[in-house]
């Protein structure tokens, strides 16, 4: 459920702990300033893109106060059976999402497509919208202290770093940091549904975007047509036991990567057993704690390097290239351009992480001692060392953040229409039991599960089963309905095979998803 932007030349091509609470009620006059002027921005690949901007109020409560602008893209619709807008987003939080409009526009069936105008928008704070955050540019910079606190200096390093974040961003941004989170979001949605002039909306979100979508509905439930959410957060988890889960879920599907690998020693050399070549992997990722690569990829960003393999089976057979340079040929250069590939941060990633923080931290009340992260992070460490420590410090300025936490939306709805949930069992970033947890909250809705599959963002990423569903659900409401809290299941997607580029023809949809999903979103 974390955003990190990052540059993939398939992306550049589709576009240059407490109890819950109930969101506060509906607003009527959640609505935007003007209507929507739409301007042509063709790409090569969607010659019929829009894009356009809309202003709308900085605090709901004050309608008639200050206001924001949020970026927005559309490709139109040219049915004549027009099924009203669709609005796309691919989680986060902080990640844009005016891109995903082409992407989900090219990627469903052509005559299912045209019946929606599918629209993609850059959240409040995020990308083109204005004002942008960045808190502390340059936070990620290279090489960072080693995430695992081994020392009371290490520790002490890294807390410097997480207040230095928070107290950065109070400074940057005192005006906007009370208006961030999802709430003021799912406002900003009923804003642009009024701009759009549609009584109802249609909404797709990956990831985080599960949770925006349902606090939506929860909010807006007599303005939801359809609603489809895939990769599901549990919203009685948000946010500080969602990342603890997280940890142990990342961790295992590093250890499948691995077992991926001794299973293709033809291939990569590195023997046969797992055991070994995970220990081969801490052994390297200790090297470069003591001896960063290049002066580039220290411990932290050999972590950040191959986190997308927790995501996204895709990248499976570049990272195996990666680790055999490394640990059979010495050979560095291979880590040092995948970490510029896959885990560098540049400004889009700043801006990225600055909205992440400030709606996670603001979303839910996180502890304030650190006595007790060192306890459960620890804790959490010893049964999965790969990403604990490294996740904990990503979230570790909402233990300093200067706007107190709201409790968590409670999502439960049984006003909606049909809805459809997508679910893969060995899902790292959002485990399965979101899903089963959602369905269950969400009155009426529907759970399809991929059996088996390991990635983060499964529909419309190559999977013809999944994608079914889901077109038969846009193109007429049609859901299935089955027993046991699971109503319809499919195949996981094979394993990928080696390859000398890394990327097989079957991943390059899953590849360009994944780049506008990011990772750790």
């Amino acid at each position: 459920m974390k955003s990190r932007a990052v540059s993939l030349a398939a992306v550049a091509a589709v576009l240059a702990g407490t109890d819950a609470a109930v969101p506060s009620p509906a607003r009527a006059d959640a609505t935007a300033r003007g209507s929507i002027a739409w301007e042509a921005c063709a790409t090569a690949d969607h010659p019929t893109l829009q894009c356009a901007t809309v202003e709308v109020p900085l605090d709901h409560d004050r309608p008639d106060g200050a206001t924001v602008e949020l970026a927005l893209s559309r490709v139109p619709h040219t049915a004549r059976r027009y099924q009203g807008p669709l609005l796309v987003n691919p989680g986060g939080p902080g990640a844009p999402g005016r891109a995903l409009a082409g992407f989900v526009a090219s990627a469903l069936p052509a005559e299912v497509a045209a019946g929606y105008d599918i629209v993609g928008f850059d959240p409040r704070g995020v990308g083109a919208s204005r004002p942008a955050l960045d808190c502390r540019p340059g936070h990620f910079a290279p090489v960072r202290p080693d995430p695992v606190p081994a020392s009371a200096a290490n520790e002490r390093a890294n807390l410097s770093r997480a207040r230095s974040f928070a107290e950065a961003c109070a400074a940057a941004h005192p005006e906007m940091l009370p208006h961030l989170g999802t709430v003021p979001t799912a406002h900003d949605l009923e804003a642009v549904r009024a701009a759009l002039g549609a009584p109802r909306i249609n909404y797709l979100g990956y990831s985080y975007g599960t949770y925006l979508g349902a606090v939506y509905a929860k909010l807006y439930p007599e303005r939801v047509r359809r609603l489809v959410l895939d990769s599901a957060v549990d919203p009685t988890a948000v946010w500080y036991e969602a990342n603890l889960r997280q940890d142990v879920a990342f961790d295992e599907r590093h250890r499948a990567f691995l077992d991926w690998v001794a299973r293709h020693d033809a291939d990569y050399g590195l023997g046969t057993s797992p055991a070994r070549i995970e220990a081969s992997w801490y052994r390297m990722r200790a090297a470069l704690a003591r001896r960063p690569a290049e002066g580039v990829v220290g411990a932290a960003e050999v972590e950040d390097t191959f986190l997308p393999g927790a995501y996204y089976e895709g990248y499976w057979p570049l990272l195996a290239e990666v680790l055999t340079a490394y640990l059979r040929e010495g050979d560095h250069g291979p880590l040092v351009a995948a970490y510029r590939r896959f885990g560098a941060v540049d400004a889009a990633g700043d801006n990225g992480y600055s909205v992440y923080t400030a709606v996670e931290c603001r979303d839910a009340q996180w502890p304030r001692d650190w006595r007790d992260w060192r306890v459960d992070n620890w804790s959490t460490h010893a049964r999965a060392p790969f990403l604990t420590w490294n996740n904990a410090w990503y979230n570790a300025p909402c233990a300093f953040w200067p706007v107190r936490g709201d409790a968590p939306s409670d999502v439960g709805n049984d006003a909606l229409p049909a809805s459809l949930i997508f679910q893969a069992t060995d899902d790292a970033a959002t485990p399965y039991v979101g899903g089963l947890t959602l369905r269950r909250l969400l009155g009426g809705s529907s759970l399809v599960v991929e059996d088996g599959g390991g990635n983060h963002g499964i529909t419309l990423s190559g999977n013809a089963c999944l994608d079914r569903h889901l077109v038969a659900y846009l193109d007429d409401g049609t859901v299935p309905r089955g027993e046991g809290g699971v109503d319809a299941r499919c195949a996981a997607l094979p394993e990928p095979e080696p390859g000398g580029s890394g990327i097989t023809a079957r991943a390059s949809r899953g590849l360009v998803l994944h780049g506008l999903l990011g990772f750790r979103a």
